[in-house]
């Protein structure tokens, strides 16, 4: 048996996996976000693959958090799904609607309801469905079939008002009105079980201020007897029910936040127990679950302790009685706790959520009561460009992008259903701003390269084919060039491919040309004209002479200019072709538009919250021009055909509405109107690919507010699920995907800028 434990101080979730023998690995931590400050855990098959996944409470960011188990003791990172305005407690899974997906249920503080997710069975989760409880203060959630008519129920705690409320279920997902039960003294935890061997469902509740549990007998109809009393230990917070004597009676176990006790009550089947035996903890236990961690068939229990960011095993000898405690370190402020075999070795193992460091830690054990040290999985900052390819060749996306806020690439490695592995990252210079990727010494392993814009400098990281990085080769034209945007292509016709960048201080476009030992001969400057300050790029071939083109966004003359291409390296600059903008133009994306074998243009420009179309006619000009509306603030744009239809269609991120949109395409240069879908905070570069394998194409976001990547999976008909986000370097400035390690699955690079 494993453990999991929320870590509410330091915003994780820790693991624990059991060793067989009461012993536990160290603790792994899976973060939860900044500020998320993980309250309550629930374990259960989220995806039906068999394999136990990990349901949490963010209570600092009012959202509920899902975590896919990889079956061998990792997660992926988690997707949320937000509550509004309700701050959660408290999560229960279980299959709400008979259609044999597990949905979650959360009990919640602040909005006077509970809230049904009902799951799709993929491990995503439709809109929420809220149902009154009267009270602002709801933290804790049960499920159980109280009236015994084959549908679920829920009861739920009202700390505010100090009562239970039953809830029973309907056929169609509802609820009928909550029966209440009042109490004396603060109720704040509930557990489920059959006390007096009546196959009736029964409640026990801690009462915090009361120093007591109260038990409440059912009646099998939905409704319960009246109330009896029993002693605990000071203030306490959590309770569990299980057979500590091996007498088929159920017992319970209370973790007592004040005192630094557990207390165990033995049951004698008839809803009565025995006075309290107290055995020692860590400080300030809040939080205890039960299982058999050292595989004698014998119960033990596992405390999360706030106090020390411990958590406590105490094996038990199958009599009632218990060995003293086994510390295991956890994460900041240790708040939740759970236990499942996590890795799928018939061990179980602990999570825990870590308030204070937005973290999960996973410990697994070893089947003897041990457990190993934590793992722990940390973040970045502000992550900003984002791309997409196959950097391992396995036939599957992953993901790159750059992270501004402390001078890294990450790489996010795709297991091919639509989920990642934990970034790699690789140094490079001082704020890289923008990457793309490509094979630079012809072995036939994606490398990347990143603008620089703190030290105006490119880095190259070739590739080997397990995915990994090289020390960075580094470019420095060190003349106050600023870069700013970066693409790839060969612009020479030579098979070797180029680099093109917008050097923003010097007004100048630079082009590398590339040698194939992935090095580049001197840079190549075409002026953009005075005070220019060009932004960024696209390739296309606005002109159907089978040349590449380029086309730059000129922030500083508010306008878009038009390098024709030779073929040979060079290009004749086009002053009169482009578009002078009332609000100067931030990036740049190119595709055909209307199916007439020449590259359009579209744009995103600062001060609006539209976007730009214009159509290339001959010679390369750009005439027709039509605005769409966005999200709030358009920042980054990209073209890709979203529903297969063969017709190009636009993504767009719009970093102050923290959402992307997406505009379909008609094939004649015209758009539909936006469909938006949310983000991380501060989106700031957006790419696509098929990232799960299923033949649509699927979106991955850069969010520099909060230091992660959003995964958007496609349908194949230009809408997206949820997003799923995974955690990056320090203020992630850009992304790529490619396959990186030649295992045909596609990886995800990010360039942090910090």
């Amino acid at each position: 048996m494993d453990l999991a434990i929320a870590n509410y101080g330091t915003n994780t979730v820790g693991i624990l996996l059991g060793n067989s023998n009461g012993t536990f690995s160290k603790q792994s931590t899976l973060s939860t976000g900044p500020n998320s400050h993980p309250y309550s855990l629930a374990v259960g098959y989220l995806n039906d693959d068999t394999v136990l996944d990990i349901a949490v409470t963010n209570h600092g960011d009012q959202n509920v958090g899902a975590l896919l188990g990889n079956g061998d003791g990792t997660f992926r990172k988690q997707m949320t799904y937000s509550l509004g305005a309700a701050s959660p407690y408290s999560v229960g899974i279980s299959d709400l609607n008979k259609d044999n997906r597990m949905d979650l249920i959360t009990a919640n503080n602040g909005t006077n309801n509970i809230i049904v997710l009902l799951g799709y069975g993929n491990g995503s989760f439709g809109n929420l469905i809220p149902y009154a409880t009267g009270s602002y203060s709801t933290i804790f959630v049960a499920i159980g079939n109280f009236n015994r008519d084959s549908r679920l129920d829920v009861a739920v705690i009202n700390n505010d008002t100090e009562s239970i409320g039953i809830l029973l279920g309907l056929d169609d997902v509802t609820f009928e009105n909550q029966t209440k039960y009042s109490f004396l003294s603060s109720p704040i935890c509930i557990a489920v079980g059959d006390f007096n061997s009546d196959t009736q469902l029964d409640i026990v509740v801690t009462n915090s201020d009361g120093s007591t549990v109260t038990v409440l007998l059912g009646y099998g109809n939905g409704s319960f007897g009246n109330q009896m009393v029993f002693t605990t230990g000071s203030y306490p917070q959590s309770v569990a029910v299980g057979d500590f004597n091996s007498d088929t009676r159920l017992d319970i176990v209370v973790a007592n936040y004040d005192d630094n006790t557990v207390s165990v009550l033995l049951g004698y089947g008839n809803g009565s127990f025995s006075n309290q035996m107290a055995y020692t903890t860590g400080s300030s236990p809040q939080s205890v679950a039960i299982g058999d961690f050292n595989n004698d068939m014998r119960l033990d229990i596992v405390v999360a302790n706030r106090g020390d960011n411990t958590v406590s095993v105490l094996l038990g000898y199958g009599n009632g009685f218990f060995e003293k405690q086994i510390p295991y370190s956890a994460g900041s402020k240790s708040y939740s706790i759970i236990v499942g075999n996590l890795n799928n070795d018939t061990h179980l193992d602990i999570v825990v959520t870590n308030f204070n460091d937005h973290t999960v830690s996973v410990l697994l054990g070893y089947g003897n009561g041990s457990f190993a040290g934590q793992m722990v999985y940390l973040t970045g900052a502000y992550p900003s460009s984002v791309i997409v390819d196959d950097f391992n060749k396995d036939a599957y996306l992953d993901i790159a992008l750059t992270n501004a806020g402390d001078g890294t690439v990450s790489l996010l490695l795709g297991y091919g259903n639509g989920s990642f592995s934990a970034q790699t990252a690789y140094s490079v210079r001082f704020f890289p701003y923008s990457l793309a990727a490509g094979d630079f010494n012809n072995d036939t392993q994606l490398d990347i390269v990143a603008a620089n814009y703190g030290d105006d400098s490119i880095s190259v990281l070739l590739g080997y084919d397990i995915g990994a990085l090289e020390n960075e080769i580094s470019f420095a034209p060190a003349d106050g060039s600023l870069l700013r945007g970066v693409v790839v292509s060969d612009v020479n016709n030579d098979t070797l491919l180029d680099v093109i960048v917008a050097n923003y201080g010097t007004n100048t476009i630079g082009a590398f040309l590339g040698h194939n030992n992935s090095t580049f001969e001197n840079q190549l400057k075409f002026s953009m004209g005075f005070n220019a300050h060009p932004y960024t790029i696209a390739i296309g071939d606005f002109n159907t002479d089978g040349q590449a083109d380029i086309s730059v966004v000129d922030r500083g003359t508010k306008s878009i200019g038009l390098l024709l291409g030779n073929g040979n390296g060079m290009f004749r600059i086009q002053d009169s072709h482009g578009r002078n903008y009332e609000f100067p133009p931030l990036f740049i994306g190119a595709g055909d538009f209307d199916n007439d074998s020449r590259s359009d243009i579209v744009v995103a420009y600062d001060g609006t919250d539209n976007i730009d179309v214009l159509v290339a006619y001959e010679s390369g000009s750009l005439t027709k021009h039509m605005i769409y509306s966005a999200g709030s603030s358009p920042q980054c744009v990209t073209v890709a055909d979203l529903n297969k239809d063969t017709l190009l269609d636009i993504v767009v991120a719009n970093v102050n509405g923290n959402n992307i949109s997406v505009l379909l395409g008609y094939g004649n240069g015209s758009f539909g109107n936006q469909m938006t879908y949310s983000t991380g905070s501060y989106p700031q570069s957006v790419a696509v690919g098929d990232f799960n394998s299923d033949t649509q194409l699927d979106i991955v976001v850069a969010n520099r507010g909060d230091n992660t990547i959003s995964v958007l999976l496609g349908y194949g008909n230009g809408s997206f699920g949820s997003q799923m986000a995974y955690s990056t370097g320090s203020y992630p400035q850009s992304v790529a995907v490619g396959d990186f390690n030649s295992d045909t699955q596609l990886d995800i690079v990010v360039a942090n800028r910090g």
